[in-house]
């Protein structure tokens, strides 16, 4: 496939593709700020008829009641969209402006591998469970726990790594015995887009079963939290907007799973090689833009060493500067819209009326006279009360705090509404310890220890959400318990 204007995309709905009833609109290659094609613009009237068929498939067809069918079919999905590995690099690279090194993982291969998990996963789930015998009142009971598909899932998903988190919900609700009808982002419908088109033409997965519906109005994604045939809503994004979509699921006392924002963590303790841990903290903030709600974004570093630290960042941050995300080097791609980035610079403004230095970066960068570029950016001289350090910001932009000792780094880790992520460098085992134990976050890595993996549960404490996706706890998530009773 070569990128062209012309280019567009189709919804899917009850196992046919169709125009989109509201027309189309444009996909923007965020690195060049060109309209690169059009996507499917999918009405209320459009999302009502998907989620009608998903319903439709739960409630009269097999799926629910065939673990060996869905392996069968998630393998099929698999093998299929590593087909079209060059066809989805291509698309991922230009809406997304993903760096191209990170297609080779999180940001396209390695959730397409991941449906390998969660179809194996409906094989050997233990589907029912046998308690034994009882004698309530005293009359002999044989007992057992059925698991069950919990229903249809309404998936609604974010711009930043569509692909990862598109298959960390399609995955495993599909291998639960669920149906699905997915709202991807309207930044970055082509991902969501060509998954449907490869359903319906390269897979056994029945009609119904898996839906897509691209919009630019997020009216349209907002009815899967009010429609009464969903039962579950399953929504990555901005906790403000996760607040919203748990208050209109509450109606129809539906489900709700929450992966939302935060403001993560690093931990330098006065044992680290501090050269190592600013570097990787430098790093991290700026792959992919900055636009990773895992992504650590608050440095604490010792008060004694917080100057020698600075500079250790800023270096590291001067050989990682933007750039073209078709390129293999780059590792700091765009931010994905206009209002990203002007939102990242009103953040970079607002850090210096609250008395921060701007230590390096701190606007577009001079060389990139098209694209949604952000340097990045180290902010020093606040605490942890600045808006800057407490609000997710969402561009490669890095707070660097001081600590007073251990004790000290944990109480300003955990003095943030957000609980998703952190990590932690030194030396003494025990005094790790300490840190990962005391800090209040789904996730920590230790050292540059990688959590991300298809069978590691993902999802945040405190304001960062409700439940977790991946791993055996996230294919639960689209479970039912059923308890059974029969006389002995």
């Amino acid at each position: 496939m070569s990128l062209k204007p012309e280019n567009s995309s189709e919804l899917l709905i009850d196992g046919e593709l169709v125009p989109g009833s509201a027309g189309t609109f444009d996909v923007v290659n965020p690195a060049t700020e060109e309209v690169i094609g059009q996507a499917a613009d999918g009405s209320e009237a459009d999302m009502s008829a998907a989620i009608a068929a998903a319903r439709t498939a739960f409630d009269t067809t097999t799926w629910s009641r065939d673990p060996a069918f869905r392996a069968t079919c998630l393998r099929q999905l698999r093998d299929a969209l590593l087909g079209h590995l060059d066809e989805l690099r291509e698309i991922t690279i230009a809406e997304v402006g993903a760096p191209k090194f990170l297609t080779s993982g999180p940001q396209l291969e390695g959730p397409i591998t991941d449906l390998g998990y969660f179809a194996d996963l409906a094989e050997s789930f233990e589907w029912e469970t046998d308690l034994g015998r009882a004698e309530p009142m005293g009359i002999a009971n044989d007992r057992r726990l059925r698991r069950e598909a919990a229903g249809v899932v309404g998936a609604i998903t974010p711009w930043n790594f569509p692909h990862q988190i598109n298959f960390a919900k399609i995955g495993p609700a599909l291998a639960a015995g669920c149906t699905v009808v997915l709202k991807p982002a309207p930044d970055t419908p082509w991902c969501a887009a060509l998954v449907g088109k490869v359903v319906a033409e390269e897979t056994d997965i029945p009609a119904g079963v898996f839906n897509v519906v691209t919009s630019s109005d997020h009216r349209v994604g907002a009815l899967l939290s009010t429609d009464p045939r969903v039962d579950i809503v399953s929504f990555t994004g901005s906790t403000a907007t996760g607040r919203k979509v748990m208050a209109a699921a509450s109606e129809t006392l539906k489900r709700v799973f929450l992966e939302l924002g935060g403001k993560s963590a690093f931990i330098v303790l006065d044992d680290a090689d501090l050269a190592t841990a600013c570097s990787m903290a430098a790093f991290n903030v700026v792959t992919h833009a900055g636009q990773g709600c895992a992504i650590t974004t608050r440095l604490l570093v010792p008060r004694e060493q917080y100057d020698e630290a600075i500079g250790l960042v800023r270096d590291s941050m001067a050989g990682l500067q933007p750039g073209d995300p078709t390129k293999g080097g780059t590792i700091c791609g765009p931010l994905i819209s206009a209002v990203q980035r002007d939102r990242v610079l009103g953040y970079i403004e607002l850090a210096k009326t609250e008395g921060g230095v701007i230590e390096t970066g701190g606007g577009r960068p001079a060389d990139k006279e098209k694209g949604f570029y952000v340097e990045p950016t180290l902010i020093s001289g606040l605490d942890n009360s600045a808006r800057v350090a407490q609000e997710e910001i969402f561009g490669p932009v890095l707070v660097i705090l001081a600590h007073d000792g251990d004790d000290d780094a944990i109480a300003i880790a955990n003095d943030s509404p957000y609980g998703l992520s952190g990590a932690v460098w030194g030396t003494d085992p025990d005094r790790i310890n300490k840190v990962v134990d005391g800090v209040r976050t789904g996730t920590m890595g230790v050292n540059g220890g990688i959590w991300y993996s298809a069978d590691v549960p993902f999802g945040g404490y405190k304001q960062s959400g409700i439940g977790r996706e991946m791993g055996v706890a996230g294919f639960e998530e689209y479970l039912e318990t059923k308890a059974i009773a029969t006389p002995a």
